[in-house]
C-alpha cells in the first residue's frame, strides 16, 4: 500500500487525469441513469388466472383449482399456493422463496400449467400466465372521457392504445373500463317453438358454415390456378343468411328467427372519471426504462392525437409516476446538497479553506464514482439510492478528514505538504481500510435480505458499499496526491498541534479550548476510570428500562403524506352491476366537494384478488382519491375524517378509506388465516374471533372472508324424468342460458377488429327474467316440452368465493388498528384470546400481513447484526490482534443502541422495524471507526516509551478533532432529513414534512442519536477502558513483588507534578 501511495503522489498528471475522467464519466452516468420512485424489486409471485364463463365457486374449486393444484407443489422454490374460486373462474397466485430465478420459475409453471390443462373442462378459457413484476404496474394512466357514446370513447382509446404501444419504453397500454364486443342473435322463444329449432341446430348451423376452407391449388394446362372457398364470417350479414331450416323449396334463414345486433357483453364494470363515464389506458413500462422520459413521450403521443379528436373529448393523464419522481428526486437531492453544504462549512470551520477544499473533492468524486458502479452494473436511480448518498455524505469525508488532518498536524510541525501527505497516506492507510472495512461489514448482510422488503432496502447498503469504496480510493490516492501539491499548514491550531507531538513535552497548561478542556477531564478520568465507567452503565440501563416502560409503539414501515387514497365501498346482498354503480355514485356525490381532491377516478365491479392487499368479498366499487399537492392541500388524514363523516350516514353502505403505500408493504394491520383439515371447523371459528374482534377496542375496518348473505337459484334436474322425454342436462343447461349469458354457437372475425368477435344466442331482454325459468321449454323427440317437468328451481345460500392455501380451504379476519393504539399490542391482545379459548387442535390460527412481516424482518435484522457484529470482530482482531482491543471497539456498538433508544425517547418516535433496525445494523458500522482510530494511535504512540496514562491522554487529544469532526459531518449531513427539512436551492423555498423525506426520518433519527451519543462516551469510556487495563495489570504486579522493590516505568507518575496539581 505505501508504495503505491507514493507512485501515485509521484505521478499526480496520470491520476488527477483519472480524477477529472471520473468527474465526466459519473456527471453521464447520472444524466442518463434510468430513474423512478421505487426500485425494480424481484416479487416472488406469479398469477394464473382461469376463466370458465358463468361457472360457480364451488364448481370453479373442484373443477379448475384442484385439477391445476398437485402439478404446482413440485415447484422448485415453492413457499405457498394461493388460489381463489370465484363465479366465472378462479385465480391462482403461486408465491416462492426468496432468491428465486423468475425467469425459471415462469418457465416452470408454465410447464406445469401445460401438463394440468388437459385436466381442465372443455369450455375453459386458455389459463394465462402472468409474472409480477413492479414494472407491469402502471407508471401513468390516460383517461379519455365525456358524455359520448361507448362505442366513440373505446375507438378512440384503442386507436391511441396503438400508438402508446408503438413508443421504444412502453411494454403494454392495457384498456380498461371497455367491454368485449358481441355479436347478439336475440331470438324469440315462440319463433323456436314454431319452427322446432333446438338450440344444438343453431350451435350445428353456425359451426358447420363458419370454417376456414384451405382449398390448395390447382394445376391445369392453362397453369396453376390458386382455388379459394370463402368461408368465414365477415359481417353480421354472413350471420343471418344463415340457412337453418329448409323444407322443399322454402328456406329459413337465421335472419327470419332473430335480431342479430353488433354490441357489448353485458357490462361487468363501470368507470368514470369525475363523474363522466371514462375509458382509462393503464401505461405499464418496459424493465429499465426511464420513467421521467417514458411519460413524456406518452404525452407527446397523447397531445398529437388529441388534434383529431371529436369535441366532448376529455384527456386527463392521473397517476403520474413521474410527477411524483421529479418531486422526490428534486427534493432529495436538495437534502443531499444541504448536507453536503453543511458538511463543508464544519469542514472550513475546522481545518481552513484550503484542506477544506481537499475534503470536500472526495464527496463528488465519491458520489460520481458510486453513480458510475450503479450505472455500470444496471441499476436505477431512486428514493433509496438518493437516501444512501445523504447518509453517506458524513462518512465519505472520514478518510480524508483524517488524512488532511494528519498531514496538517505534520506541516505544522515543518514538513513538506508533499512529505506530509505522503507520510500521512502511509501511515494512516491500515487504520482507514480498517474503518471503511468495518463499515462495510455492517452493510454486507443487508444485501442479503429477502423478500419484498429486501428488494426494496438493498439498494442501501449497495449505494453505500459503492460509494465508501469510491472514498477510501479518494482518501488514499487522489486527497493525498492533491494536497502534496497545494497543501498548506493551518495557521489557527499551529501551536496547538505541535504541542500534541510525541516529540515534544507533554503539559497540559499549554493546551487551551476544547481540546485543553478535553485533556484535562480526561486527566482526571484516567487515574480513576471505575467511578465513571460504574455512572455511565447506570445511565445506559436507566434509558434502556425507561424506553422499554414507556411501551413503544412497532410497525413496520413508516408512513408518510400519500398522493392517492382509494375508497373501498362495502355493501351486502344479490346486488345487480346497476345497483353498485348507483350506490357507489351516492359516495362520489357525498365526497365531490371535499377541499383537496384533484380527480375522483371510480371503478365499480371487478374482481377481488390482487397482489399484497386482499380486498374484502363486499366491495362493490372503488373510488380513488387523487389528491393535491401536498404543500396546497390538507393533510391525508383530515380529507379522510371530512369523507368519513360525509358518507357515515348513507344507508346500506361502509366507507373504507386506504392510503397509498409507502414502501414496499401493503394490506391490513392485523390479518388472522384461519384453517383446519375439516372444512366445517373454519366456519365457527372465523364467526367466534370476528366477534372478538368487533367488541375489541382500538380496532377499525374489521372484515372477514366469510361467504356474504345473499342467495342463488339452483335448478336441479331429475335426470330419470328427463331421460323419459328425452332431454338431459346439456339440453337444458342451454336452454337456461338463452336466459342468462346466452349460448356461444361460433366466432368471428370482422375486418375493423383486432380479436375474434363471439355469437352468442339468447332471449330478447324483457324474456330474462326469473318467471321466464320456470317457462323454459325444451325441443325434444316428443315435441316441446317445459323444463318444469323435470327441473326444480330452488333458492340456496350464496358462496361469493372459496379462498385456499396449499390445498387447504382457509377464511381469513382482518383489522386496521386506530392511530392512538399499538398494533403490536392489539396482536398479543388476540393471541392470548385465540389460547384461552379456541383449544381444537384441528384449528390453525396464522397472523399474516404486518405481523408476518415484522418478525421476518426482526428475525433478518436481528442475524444480520450479530453477522455485522462478527465479520467487524474479525477485521479487528486481524488489525489489532488483541481481544482486548477489538472488544473495547466493539463496545461502541452498544453505546449506539442506547442512544438509538435514548433519541426515540427524546422525538416520541415509534420503532419503525425496518427504519430503525436498519438504523441499529448501519451503526454498528460507522461509530467503531472512532475507536478504531483512538487506538491505532494509542499502540503507536506506547511504542515510543511514553508512560501509559500519558499515552492515552495524548491519544484523545490528538484525535479529538478528527474524531469530533467526522461525527458532525455525519450527523449534521442528515439532521435535515431528521427533521424533514427541505431547502430548494432553485426557487429559495424552504418547507418541512415533504413526503419524499418522510419515510426516512426514523433512519436518519436512529443514526444521529446513536451516533453522537456513542460519539461522546468514546471519547471518555475509551480511554478510561484502557486506564483500567493498566491500574488492573499495576495491582497485580504490586501483589506479585518482594516488598522494598522499585516500581516499574509504567507505575510511574505519568504525568508532571504540576499537571498533577
Amino acid at each position: 500500500m505505501n508504495k503505491l501511495i507514493a507512485t501515485a503522489i509521484a505521478n499526480a498528471r496520470t491520476v488527477l487525469t483519472t480524477l477529472a475522467l471520473i468527474f465526466i464519466g459519473g456527471i453521464y452516468a447520472y444524466s442518463t441513469i434510468p430513474k423512478e420512485e421505487n426500485p425494480d424489486v424481484d416479487i416472488p409471485y406469479i398469477y394464473i388466472n382461469l376463466v370458465h364463463q358463468g361457472i360457480s365457486p364451488e364448481d370453479a374449486e373442484r373443477l379448475l383449482v384442484k385439477p391445476i393444484e398437485p402439478y404446482l407443489r413440485g415447484l422448485d422454490g415453492l413457499k405457498e399456493v394461493k388460489a381463489i374460486a370465484h363465479e366465472g373462474g378462479a385465480g391462482i397466485i403461486i408465491e416462492f422463496n426468496a432468491g428465486f430465478n423468475a425467469d425459471q420459475a415462469l418457465l416452470d409453471v408454465r410447464e406445469a400449467i401445460d401438463k394440468g390443462k388437459t385436466e381442465l373442462p372443455d369450455d375453459t378459457d386458455e389459463p394465462v400466465v402472468t409474472e409480477i413484476n413492479v414494472s407491469l404496474f402502471p407508471i401513468a394512466t390516460v383517461v379519455l372521457s365525456g358524455e359520448l357514446p361507448e362505442r366513440v370513447l373505446v375507438r378512440l382509446a384503442r386507436d391511441l392504445q396503438d400508438s402508446i404501444e408503438s413508443l421504444p419504453g412502453v411494454l403494454e397500454a392495457a384498456i380498461s373500463g371497455d367491454r368485449e364486443e358481441l355479436l347478439e342473435v336475440v331470438v324469440r322463444p315462440e319463433l323456436l317453438e314454431s319452427y322446432r329449432v333446438s338450440q344444438q341446430d343453431l350451435i350445428n348451423v353456425v359451426m358447420r358454415n363458419n370454417r376456414l376452407v384451405a382449398a390448395g391449388a390447382m394445376e391445369a394446362s392453362e397453369g396453376r390456378f390458386a382455388v379459394k372457398v370463402p368461408g368465414v364470417f365477415e359481417s353480421a350479414k354472413d350471420v343471418l343468411s344463415l340457412p337453418v331450416k329448409v323444407s322443399g323449396d322454402g328456406v329459413v334463414t337465421l335472419g327470419d328467427l332473430t335480431e342479430v345486433r353488433r354490441t357489448y357483453m353485458d357490462p361487468a364494470s363501470f368507470a368514470r372519471v369525475n363523474g363522466k363515464p371514462a375509458v382509462a389506458l393503464n401505461i405499464r413500462k418496459r424493465t429499465g426504462e426511464n420513467v421521467i422520459e417514458t411519460i413524456a413521450s406518452v404525452r407527446a403521443t397523447v397531445a398529437a392525437a388529441e388534434r383529431h379528436w371529436p369535441a366532448g373529448v376529455k384527456v386527463d393523464l392521473i397517476q403520474d409516476r413521474s410527477e411524483h419522481i421529479v418531486d422526490m428526486i428534486t427534493s432529495l437531492q436538495n437534502s443531499v446538497i444541504s448536507a453536503v453544504l453543511l458538511v463543508a462549512i464544519v469542514v472550513v470551520a475546522a481545518l481552513g479553506f484550503r484542506a477544506a477544499g481537499l475534503v470536500g473533492m472526495s464527496v463528488p468524486g465519491s458520489f460520481l464514482l458510486g453513480i458510475l458502479f450503479l450505472y455500470a452494473f444496471g441499476n436505477t436511480l431512486n428514493q433509496v439510492v438518493l437516501f444512501g448518498l445523504i447518509l453517506a455524505v458524513g462518512m465519505l469525508v472520514d478518510g480524508a478528514i483524517v488524512i488532511t488532518e494528519f498531514a496538517d498536524r505534520k506541516m505544522a510541525e515543518g514538513v513538506s505538504s508533499r512529505a506530509a501527505y505522503t507520510l500521512s497516506a502511509q501511515r494512516m492507510a491500515w487504520p482507514i481500510i480498517s474503518s471503511t472495512a468495518t463499515t462495510l461489514a455492517a452493510f454486507v448482510p443487508l444485501l442479503f435480505w429477502p423478500g419484498m422488503i429486501g428488494g426494496f432496502m438493498k439498494y442501501l447498503p449497495l449505494t453505500l458499499i459503492y460509494t465508501l469504496a469510491a472514498s477510501l480510493v479518494m482518501a488514499l490516492i487522489f486527497v493525498p496526491t492533491l494536497g502534496a501539491r497545494i497543501g498548506r499548514a493551518s495557521k489557527e491550531h499551529s501551536s496547538a498541534l505541535e504541542h500534541l507531538s510525541a516529540e515534544e513535552p507533554f503539559d497540559l497548561d499549554k493546551l487551551e479550548g476544547l481540546t485543553g478542556f478535553y485533556a484535562r477531564l480526561l486527566m482526571r478520568l484516567v487515574r480513576n476510570p471505575w467511578r465513571f465507567l460504574g455512572w455511565t452503565l447506570g445511565i445506559m440501563a436507566l434509558i434502556t428500562a425507561l424506553y422499554v416502560v414507556s411501551s413503544p409503539k412497532v410497525i413496520l414501515f413508516p408512513e408518510g403524506e400519500p398522493n392517492n387514497v382509494t375508497l373501498q365501498v362495502h355493501a351486502r346482498g344479490n346486488l345487480s352491476i346497476w345497483e353498485r354503480d348507483n350506490m357507489v355514485r351516492k359516495v362520489e356525490d357525498a365526497i365531490k366537494d371535499v377541499a383537496g381532491i384533484e380527480t375522483r377516478y371510480v371503478e365499480v365491479g371487478g374482481g377481488n384478488m390482487s397482489i399484497g392487499r386482499d380486498v374484502a368479498e363486499d366491495v362493490i366499487g372503488s373510488v380513488t382519491l387523487l389528491l393535491e399537492n401536498w404543500r396546497d392541500r390538507p393533510r391525508a388524514d383530515d380529507i379522510i375524517d371530512m369523507v368519513r363523516e360525509r358518507t357515515k350516514h348513507l344507508p346500506g353502505i361502509v366507507v373504507e378509506p386506504v392510503k397509498e403505500e409507502m414502501g414496499p408493504v401493503s394490506g391490513k394491520n392485523i390479518d388472522i388465516e384461519i384453517s383446519a383439515a375439516d372444512p366445517a371447523l373454519i366456519m365457527p371459528a372465523a364467526a367466534r374471533l370476528r366477534a372478538y374482534m368487533d367488541d375489541l377496542e382500538g380496532l377499525e375496518d374489521i372484515e372477514d372472508t366469510r361467504p356474504l348473505p345473499g342467495i342463488e337459484w339452483q335448478l336441479t334436474v331429475d335426470r330419470a324424468e328427463a331421460g323419459r322425454f328425452g332431454a338431459d342436462i346439456a339440453t337444458v343447461g342451454n336452454v337456461v342460458q338463452l336466459v342468462t349469458n346466452g349460448i356461444k354457437i361460433g366466432e368471428y372475425r370482422p375486418d375493423d377488429a383486432d380479436e375474434e368477435i363471439e355469437i352468442r344466442v339468447r332471449y330478447p331482454e324483457q324474456n330474462r327474467t326469473l318467471e321466464q325459468l320456470d317457462a323454459l321449454r325444451v325441443q325434444t323427440p316428443m315435441g316441446n316440452v317445459p323444463v318444469s317437468n323435470f327441473l326444480k328451481r330452488e333458492a340456496k345460500p350464496k358462496v361469493s368465493s372459496i379462498e385456499r392455501v396449499n390445498a387447504n380451504r382457509v377464511l381469513s379476519v382482518r383489522a386496521n388498528v386506530g392511530e392512538s393504539y399499538n398494533a403490536f399490542e392489539k396482536i398479543h391482545e388476540i393471541q392470548a384470546w385465540i389460547d384461552a379459548n379456541e383449544n381444537n387442535p384441528q384449528v390453525r390460527y396464522t397472523f399474516r400481513g404486518d405481523d408476518e412481516e415484522t418478525r421476518n424482518a426482526t428475525v433478518f435484522l436481528t442475524e444480520a447484526f450479530f453477522v455485522a457484529v462478527f465479520l467487524m470482530s474479525i477485521i479487528l482482531l486481524a488489525q489489532f490482534d488483541s481481544f482486548y482491543h477489538a472488544t473495547l471497539i466493539m463496545a461502541a456498538v452498544l453505546m449506539s443502541v442506547v442512544g438509538v433508544l435514548l433519541g426515540m425517547l427524546i422525538t416520541g418516535r415509534d420503532f419503525v422495524v425496518i427504519m430503525t433496525g436498519v438504523g441499529i445494523v448501519s451503526l454498528a458500522g460507522i461509530v467503531v471507526n472512532n475507536n478504531i482510530i483512538l487506538i491505532d494511535t494509542y499502540d503507536r504512540l506506547r511504542k515510543t516509551a511514553l508512560p501509559p496514562l500519558e499515552a492515552i491522554v495524548r491519544t484523545g487529544s490528538q484525535r479529538l478533532r478528527p474524531v469530533m469532526l467526522t461525527t458532525i459531518t455525519t450527523v449534521i449531513g442528515l439532521l435535515p432529513m431528521m427533521f424533514g427539512l427541505d431547502v430548494n436551492f432553485m426557487t429559495r423555498e424552504v418547507v418541512f414534512g415533504a413526503p419524499s423525506v418522510a419515510i426516512w426520518i426514523d433512519l436518519a433519527t436512529s443514526i444521529v442519536f446513536g451516533l453522537s451519543f456513542a460519539t461522546v462516551l468514546t471519547l471518555l469510556i475509551t480511554p478510561c477502558l484502557l486506564a483500567v487495563r493498566i491500574h488492573a495489570r499495576k495491582k497485580l504486579r504490586q501483589r506479585r513483588k518482594p516488598p522494598g522493590e522499585a516500581p516499574d516505568k509504567d507505575e510511574a507518575e505519568s504525568f508532571p507534578a504540576k499537571a498533577a496539581e
